[in-house]
């Protein structure tokens, strides 16, 4: 795929939309689409991963395996988020697992190329983070309320006692 049509992909999605034309263009010069089938793993908890990804269309879920629970659905990710940031950040174990839910596509960037990139540009690298920062911001919101939700449907263990007459 040619990067002016990478580049006008990029464009349409919220984490790369406000990045200026220039940072756009070598954005796009290193990434590629890939079509993801429903119940594809793009990468496993604890496991190493080279890539960062930006979703273009379809549902991806994130999944950490909870001991005592066994995997747990801790966020759903949706069209122009982006998955996989570790591997750029830290280049450490990845933190959950990602499963397509749907027929999806990512635009997959590699993140050695990235931090290359960001190293040798400080306008890139900026832009890029500052990005990145944003999207975490909205993420950590999000899993906190997701991570509320788990605890809505028991209730505090003062209540059950109140509720079968113990002190």
């Amino acid at each position: 795929m040619d990067v002016e049509h990478l580049k006008y992909i990029l464009q349409e999605l919220e984490f790369s939309a406000a990045l200026p034309a220039d940072v756009l263009a070598q954005l796009a010069g290193m990434v590629d689409l890939r079509s993801v089938k429903a119940a594809t793993v793009l990468f496993r908890e604890g496991s190493e991963n080279r890539y960062l990804y930006l979703l273009r269309s379809g549902r991806i879920g994130l999944d950490m395996n909870v001991p005592g629970r066994g995997p747990v659905r801790i966020l759903t990710i949706g069209p122009g988020e982006m998955i996989g940031w570790s591997a750029l950040v830290s280049q450490s174990r990845m933190t959950a697992s990602a499963t397509a839910l749907e027929e999806s596509e990512v635009i997959v960037a590699p993140s050695d190329e990235l931090y290359r990139l960001c190293l040798a540009n400080a306008v890139f690298g900026f832009h890029l983070m500052h990005r990145m920062a944003l999207a975490l911001s909205k993420r950590l919101v999000a899993t906190r309320l997701q991570l509320l939700d788990l605890f809505v449907d028991r209730p505090p263990q003062q209540a059950i006692d109140r509720r079968e007459g113990k002190p």
